[in-house]
């Protein structure tokens, strides 16, 4: 065992049955406080009704209230300008973000602040018709409750209210820890007030110990300490050919439709083997557990006789190589379709890039590779881009082995260290702001949760052991 995983000293045994014993009998007001926020469809998305946000924002205010941790005025719900808006974006006409929860009690008596993380907002349902149950009103099965934000990330919502709870339960007016909640309102629509959020409220989310709760884990048995997030470029891409549709039969042979370059050079931006093939893009080198294409084809739900996509580790391909997705098209519908032509064609392209690569970089290394290889000489045209770096956590501080001790204390396993194929940028948003802070991200997720896509699903075990965890965390430094 290296020095960076040794565990920092056990639990007192009587705070740490007082806390199991707590939060197993509080888990039914849990899981109903967290049906309550689920049936809230709270889509941050422009094109959604943001009065669904305030109320989940209001919702989960009163849940911080609930806990006795803060006095009821520590309370707030703050928006902030959308980057590049007007500071007072209200009075001068700018765009304002998601509302988001702050809620603070101060450190006293020299003892850390600890800043909890998680977000109100969800992804949209998307076609009802995948989903086995309504997606916005939780239903249990058997040890999972489904719909939409059950998990990603309510459930991380309810984490952070369920170990406050608890914490207050053991420790009353005496808590002299330092705690600030910060739950966002559009992390699912990019963040896109975070920034200004951060420097506004800069003072008040000050903290020595900063937890993000919106991760997965290993298994529903082993918890996941997540050590390292790639970053992500998104962007539309548009191929233009003619300038109006033209009769299929007439012009097809000889005039190019716009699908013929998007379809070639969107296959341009891989190789034989799947993997990416844009000059600049890099990837991360480091040891990764063991896992099978076999698992890999379980876990991902591949259809009978598909094969894995890149070389090398399974899980260095997921969390340490770049990868590039076509996550939507605007072309007509099969049942739309007439024998024309196409003169327009657009794609949203979804990069994800390794670890320690620059996001504006990867974007410049996409973009010339792009506009290198347009096949016919279409015209291209690339915008909304959105970009956010990638974090590797400092796995040798303290608050690590507090982590790692409290996780083998509420899980009854060892935690594994791993990385995520996904991002979550805002992170590295944390890190610049508070640099002496240490981060940790947790979560409460597994490999069944299947956040973003139909059948969202949060499994009570996992949401117990996360809960359980967590309070240990925090009654740690509570008393460190």
């Amino acid at each position: 065992m290296t020095d960076t995983q040794q565990h920092a000293p056990a639990t007192d045994p009587a705070l740490l049955d007082a806390v199991r014993e707590h939060v197993q009998g509080a888990m039914p007001a849990t899981v109903a406080d967290l049906s309550a926020l689920v049936r809230l469809p709270s889509v941050s998305w422009s094109a959604f009704d943001p009065a669904n946000v305030r109320a989940s924002a209001e919702a989960v205010a009163d849940l911080a209230r609930s806990t006795g941790v803060f006095a009821d005025d520590a309370v707030r719900i703050v928006r902030s300008a959308v980057s590049g808006s007007t500071a007072d974006a209200e009075r001068d006409g700018g765009e304002l973000g998601q509302p988001a929860v702050l809620a603070v009690r101060p450190a006293r008596g020299g003892k850390p602040t600890v800043m909890l993380y998680a977000h109100h907002d969800v992804q949209p349902q998307g076609d009802d018709a995948l989903w086995e149950t309504p997606p916005f009103e939780p239903t249990l099965r058997g040890d999972r409750l489904y719909g939409r934000g059950a998990s990603d990330d309510k459930a991380g919502v309810m984490t952070h209210i369920a170990s406050l709870r608890a914490l207050h339960a053991q420790f009353g007016d005496d808590l002299d820890l330092g705690v600030v909640l910060f739950v966002e309102g559009e992390e699912e629509f990019g963040s896109r007030s975070f920034r200004t959020f951060l420097r506004e409220q800069r003072e008040h989310l000050a903290a020595d110990v900063i937890v993000v709760a919106d991760s997965d884990n290993w298994s529903t048995e082993v918890p996941s300490i997540t050590v390292s997030l790639r970053g992500n470029v998104t962007f539309k891409l548009t191929l233009t050919t003619l300038e109006h549709a033209s009769h299929s039969g007439m012009f097809g042979g000889a005039a190019p439709d716009a699908m013929i370059p998007m379809v070639r050079l969107l296959a341009s931006l891989h190789d034989e083997h799947g993997s990416v093939a844009v000059e600049g893009l890099t990837s991360y080198e480091a040891d990764v557990p063991d896992r099978t294409d076999e698992e890999l084809a379980q876990d991902a739900a591949f259809v009978e006789g598909v094969r894995a996509v890149g070389t090398g580790p399974v899980l260095s391909r997921m969390w340490f190589q770049p990868s590039i997705t076509v996550t939507g098209m605007d072309v007509p519908s099969v049942a739309n379709a007439s024998n024309t032509l196409l003169p327009t064609v657009s794609a949203r392209v979804s990069v994800r890039i390794a670890p320690g690569q620059d996001a504006a970089d990867a974007y410049a290394a996409v973009e010339r590779h792009l506009r290198a290889h347009v096949p016919f000489g279409a015209r291209l045209e690339i915008t909304e881009p959105d970009a956010g770096d990638g974090f590797l956590v400092d796995t040798a501080g303290w608050a690590v082995q507090e982590a790692r001790t409290a996780m083998r204390e509420g899980w009854g396993n060892e935690a594994v260290e791993q990385g995520i194929g996904g991002s979550i940028p805002f992170v590295s948003d944390l890190a610049a702001e508070f640099p002496e802070a240490q981060i940790l991200v947790t979560g409460v997720e597994d490999p069944d949760t299947r956040a973003h896509s139909p059948n969202e699903s949060q499994h009570l075990g996992v949401l117990h052991r996360a809960i359980t965890s967590e309070t240990i965390l925090l009654a740690r430094l509570a008393t460190r």
